[in-house]
């Protein structure tokens, strides 16, 4: 039972960890401007940890139903798409830094929250052949596992909503000032597209999807 515990507090932490890679937090960073309410923000990380922790535990059941497991081929096929997507949410962020207006906000906001979580589905994808072999190889029962899957996505979600709130102060304080506002979206639009070539070639040449 003690092991069982220290392996959960072990995921936890790394579920806080997982949640501030880098390319979590670019992506997250290109809609979490979009808002300029700090709990709206928050939010935006909550739901992008609920969509990341459903993708592993859905993935990872059916990998233990099917015992079956993720080719790496497809793992990092994968995650190449998360350099896809990044170029993608850069390209849109950019594109709609001339409509910054406030309309129709509450619908915003549900497309913004559903965008949040597809985002963190795509992560969670990308990285669940990786987090199939870690808990494999730290629990031994499919009951230990789903628990410890739970724990490590209380981490990501707890690290994530702790990062929107953080990353998303510039923009709320930079509400009033139009320039500053979209100087910052424009950074942010900028690195999420570099930062998904870099990530493309990385996965493609780097590790060898594409030799």
């Amino acid at each position: 039972m003690e092991n069982l515990l220290g392996v959960l507090g072990i995921g936890f932490l790394l579920g806080l960890k997982h949640a501030l890679e880098p390319d979590h937090i670019i992506a997250v960073s290109t809609i979490a401007g979009k808002q300029k309410s700090l709990i709206h923000s928050s939010f935006l990380g909550v739901f992008w940890g609920i969509g990341h922790s459903l993708t592993l535990l859905g993935v990872f059941l059916i990998l233990a139903l099917t015992k079956g497991s993720i080719p790496q081929k497809w793992g990092m096929a994968f995650e190449m798409g998360v350099g896809v997507m990044l170029i993608y949410l850069g390209i849109l962020s950019f594109l709609t830094l001339k409509k910054k207006n406030r309309r129709k906000e509450s619908k915003e906001n549900k497309q913004l929250f559903l965008k949040s979580m597809f985002i963190g589905q795509i992560h969670g994808l990308a990285g669940s052949a990786a987090m199939t072999l870690l808990v494999v190889s730290a629990v031994d029962s499919i009951k230990s596992a789903i628990l410890y899957i739970g724990i490590f996505g209380a981490g990501t979600i707890l690290g994530m909503l702790v990062f929107t709130c953080v990353v998303s102060l510039p923009f709320v304080f930079s509400g009033k000032m139009q320039r500053m506002d979209r100087i910052l979206t424009g950074t942010a639009s900028v690195i999420s597209i570099c930062y998904g070539i870099y990530y493309i070639y990385l996965m493609g040449y780097q590790e060898g999807l594409f030799i």
